[in-house]
């Protein structure tokens, strides 16, 4: 296996050029049919499609991209789901995520840091649902943090894109928190993930009060402006790697130093792990579905997929 520490650099790119070549967002699959099924039915809420939205990382983004857009925007941007959702409006959630669904690269595994797509949705909401207990927690404003720790490995959805391109056979190697695949990504791109994915939300548009926490996620107190948030992501990773790359024992939590600025304890990053673990069986439950299937093929230029038309299509 070819690692990203056996390429030899011949030329430093940037976050910003990579994003520029990024051609797709992956989504988590799993969330679509639920969600699709909602937007059919005319008796749904807007509480219950918000809810199931929040869940997925690529139609989330996608979502708050479209709602700042200059066609929407009118001059007031927004930061958060419910409020993209509300601005964007029902019919056109619904053309959002049909066209996620027709995406050849919701079932792209990221290759190059070897996860399977259930992995990256696992990790994604975990983080999420963390950063909201914590915001709560701490007087934070609860959508924004939920939105940082949902969005905040996008970066490596970048990079795998890049590198799958650009240096096929590659593999990067991620360690254990809080470093993670930092060592490998320098290596091979001279930046991390969390720099592209900070570079990825700039390029969307998000306010810095996103964009700034998801880049100093590793280095937390190191921004003087978002420091608070970038801490509180800090703190929800920490949980997620608790939660999804569970060990023989909890990896080691953070540092005091990087929890003061919340004022939190050690003890409380276990109870929200804890409290993170209760919802993400109930979501699980939420996204199981038992109507029957009808599997029929989507085909693309690179290959086609199965999907679930009784999932996917109006009654």
């Amino acid at each position: 296996m070819v690692t990203a520490v056996d390429i030899a650099k011949t030329s430093l790119l940037t976050p910003e050029q990579v994003v520029r070549e990024l051609r797709h967002l992956p989504s988590a699959p799993k969330v679509l049919p639920p969600l699709k099924r909602l937007l059919s039915d005319g008796n749904s809420s807007m509480t219950e499609i918000v809810n199931l939205i929040r869940l997925d990382p690529g139609i989330s983004a996608r979502v708050l991209q479209t709602a700042n857009s200059a066609y929407y925007c009118k001059g007031t941007r927004c930061g958060t789901i419910d409020e993209a959702v509300n601005r964007v409006g029902y019919d056109h959630v619904y053309e959002l995520v049909a066209y996620a669904v027709a995406s050849q690269v919701l079932v792209r595994p990221l290759e190059a840091y070897q996860l399977e797509p259930d992995q990256m949705w696992l990790s994604s909401v975990a983080c999420g649902l963390a950063a909201e207990i914590f915001a709560r927690q701490t007087g934070e404003q609860c959508d924004i943090a939920y939105t940082v720790g949902l969005l905040h490995g996008v970066g490596m959805l970048a990079i795998d894109e890049w590198v799958v391109r650009n240096r096929p056979g590659v593999r990067i190697v991620t360690r254990e928190f809080p470093s993670e695949a930092c060592e490998n990504e320098r290596a091979l791109l001279g930046f991390t993930q969390a720099e592209a994915g900070a570079a990825l939300l700039r390029h969307w548009d998000f306010p810095a009060t996103m964009s700034e926490p998801v880049r100093w996620q590793y280095f937390p107190r190191s921004t003087a402006g978002h420091q608070r948030m970038a801490c509180l992501l800090h703190a929800a990773k920490w949980v997620r790697s608790a939660i999804c790359a569970p060990q023989r024992e909890l990896p080691a939590v953070p540092d005091s130093w990087l929890l003061q600025p919340l004022r939190l304890k050690s003890e409380q990053l276990e109870k929200c792990a804890a409290e993170v673990q209760e919802q993400l069986a109930s979501i699980s439950t939420l996204l199981d579905s038992s109507a029957p299937k009808k599997i029929e093929k989507i085909e693309f230029p690179g290959g086609s997929r199965e999907f679930d038309s009784t999932a996917v299509r109006p009654s």
